[in-house]
C-alpha cells in the first residue's frame, strides 16, 4: 500500500486551513518557485509529470493547457475555470480536499493561471457544499491579504483574480460546456464543440478548465519536479489518485494511492472488505456512469488502461462496493431515474432515450415486462450512446448496458418469474419510490384539467 498524501497527515497534526499553519508545512513555496520560471516552463513541467484529469475524463493536462494560444496570439483576456462541481453519485473527494487542504487548492490554482497567462480564474462550487464554500472562501480572503492574489503576485509583476462562483445544484453543470454556460448566466446546458474551451471557453475566450483534484496535485508536482512525479504509479498513469470508498464496505472514506494498485488492494486490503459476512457482488470503479465490475475482476488495477482493457473507466475515482444482497434491476433503475431526472432535455436521444430507459427497468423490476424487452432496453441503449451532446446519455447508458451484460440471468428471472427475486430483500428496497414520487408530483402540477 502506498502512503497517503503527505498533506493529508499534516491536516492531521496542523491546521493546514490556516494560512499560516499552511505555510509552515512548505505551502506556496511552489508558487515562489513557479514564479521564477517562464509560463512555458509551468507547463513543461505539468507535460513531464504526466498528470492526467481527475474529474473523469482523463485527459493529460499539460497537454490541455498547451492548447491555448499565448497571451500575444489573441486579442482576448485567458481564463481558468475550476471545476468545483462535484456531482458524480459515489464522488466525495473534491469536497475533503477544499475543506481540509483549501490553500493547496488556492495555490495549484495560481501557478497553472500563471502557466497559461490566465488573468481570471472562476472557482464553480456545487451549491450543496456550503461549509466547503466558507472555508475556501476565509482561504482566499487571508491569500489576498497577504499579496498572494490579486495584482503584482509576490512582486512577480503577474496578476490574477479568483473568482468563487456557486452553483445551484445541476449535475450537467459539471459538464465543461455546461459550467461554462452556467457562469455566464445562462441555463446549465451543453455547447456544441468545435469551438473547444481552449479556444472559445468562457465569454468565447480562451479557457482551461480543470476540477479541484488535478489543481491540488499542481503544487506537488513543482516541488517534486515533473519527472520525479511521473515515477510514481504506473505507465500512462503517473502520481496519485484519491478514491472515494464507499458502499458495501466496512471502512469507506477517501485514500490517496500510487496508481496501479489494484481493486482488491483498496476494497479489502485498505477498506477492510464487505463486512457482516456478506460476499462481494460487483464493484462501480469510477461513479455512477461508469460500467460495472463483477466481483471476479477484483484484482484489475486502478490506473486508466487496466481499467480500459476490463471494459470500464477510472472515472471520478468513485469507487462504490455492492454485495450479494442487492438487486442489480434496481440499481439499473435507480442510476437511470437519476439520469433522466437530471439530463438537461437539449438533444433528443438523451431526452427520450433516458425516458423509455426508465420505464422499461421499471416494467422489468415489477414484472411486467416481455421477454423481447429486455433486448429493446439495449437497443434504446445503443441508440443513446455516442449520439448526444455531451457524455449524459452514455453516463446513462453504459453502466445500465453493463450491468444487463453481467446479470443478465437477474433481469431474466425478473421476466420468468414475474416479479423481483429478491422479494423485498434487496439492499435497495424502498430507495426508488421517491424519485417516482417527486416526477409524479411535477406531472401533476403541469396537467391541465381537463
Amino acid at each position: 500500500m502506498a502512503p497517503r498524501h503527505v498533506v493529508f497527515e499534516l491536516a492531521e497534526s496542523a491546521d493546514v486551513t490556516r494560512l499560516s499553519d499552511y505555510e509552515r508545512a512548505g505551502g506556496y513555496e511552489s508558487l515562489r518557485k513557479a514564479l521564477a520560471m517562464e509560463p512555458a516552463q509551468v507547463i513543461e513541467e505539468l507535460l513531464a509529470s504526466g498528470l492526467r484529469g481527475r474529474g473523469g475524463a482523463g485527459f493529460p493536462m499539460g497537454r490541455k493547457a498547451s492548447f491555448l494560444p499565448k497571451p500575444d496570439q489573441t486579442p482576448k483576456p485567458i481564463y481558468l475555470a475550476v471545476n468545483a462541481d462535484e456531482s458524480e453519485p459515489g464522488t466525495f473527494k473534491d469536497r475533503e480536499i477544499m475543506l481540509r487542504v483549501p490553500h493547496q487548492v488556492i495555490e495549484g490554482i495560481l501557478i497553472s493561471s500563471y502557466a497559461i497567462q490566465a488573468r481570471a480564474a472562476f472557482v464553480y462550487i456545487r451549491g450543496e457544499y456550503l461549509t466547503e464554500y466558507e472555508v475556501l472562501r476565509t482561504a482566499l480572503e487571508e491569500a489576498l491579504d497577504r499579496g498572494l492574489v490579486g495584482a503584482n503576485i509576490l512582486g512577480s509583476g503577474y496578476s490574477v483574480t479568483i473568482v468563487l462562483h456557486r452553483g445551484a445544484g445541476a449535475y450537467i453543470c459539471g459538464e465543461e460546456t455546461g459550467l461554462l454556460e452556467s457562469l455566464e448566466g445562462k441555463r446549465g446546458q451543453p455547447r456544441t464543440k468545435p469551438p473547444f474551451p481552449a479556444i472559445a471557453g468562457l465569454y468565447a475566450a480562451p479557457t482551461l478548465i480543470n476540477n479541484v483534484e488535478t489543481l491540488a496535485t499542481v503544487p506537488r508536482i513543482l516541488a517534486l519536479g515533473g519527472e520525479n512525479y511521473a515515477k510514481l504509479g504506473v505507465e500512462n498513469s503517473s502520481g496519485t489518485r484519491v478514491f472515494s470508498l464507499s458502499g458495501n464496505v466496512a471502512r469507506p472514506g477517501n485514500y490517496e494511492l500510487e496508481l496501479g494498485m489494484s481493486l482488491r488492494d483498496l476494497i479489502v486490503g485498505i477498506g477492510g472488505g464487505v463486512p457482516g459476512g456478506r460476499q462481494l457482488k460487483a464493484v462501480i470503479p469510477g461513479g455512477s456512469s461508469t460500467p460495472v465490475l463483477t466481483a471476479d475482476e477484483l484484482d484489475t488495477r486502478l490506473d486508466f488502461d487496466s481499467m480500459a482493457r476490463a471494459g470500464t473507466m477510472l472515472g471520478s475515482g468513485a469507487v462504490i462496493v455492492i454485495d450479494d444482497r442487492c438487486c442489480m434491476v434496481q440499481l439499473a433503475l435507480r442510476v437511470a431515474q437519476f439520469y433522466r431526472h437530471e439530463s438537461c432535455g437539449k438533444c433528443t436521444p438523451c431526452r427520450e432515450g433516458t425516458r423509455w430507459m426508465v420505464e422499461i427497468i421499471r416494467r422489468i423490476e415489477q414484472g411486467a415486462a416481455g421477454q423481447g424487452e429486455l433486448d429493446l432496453l439495449l437497443n434504446v441503449c445503443d441508440r443513446i450512446l455516442g449520439r448526444c451532446l455531451c457524455p449524459l446519455g452514455d453516463a446513462a447508458a453504459m453502466p445500465v448496458a453493463s450491468y444487463v451484460a453481467k446479470f443478465r440471468s437477474e433481469f431474466q428471472r425478473h421476466i420468468d418469474e414475474g416479479g423481483c427475486p429478491f422479494r423485498g430483500t434487496s439492499s435497495l428496497e424502498g430507495v426508488l419510490a421517491p424519485v417516482d414520487e417527486h416526477h409524479a408530483r411535477a406531472r401533476a402540477r403541469i396537467e391541465v384539467p381537463a
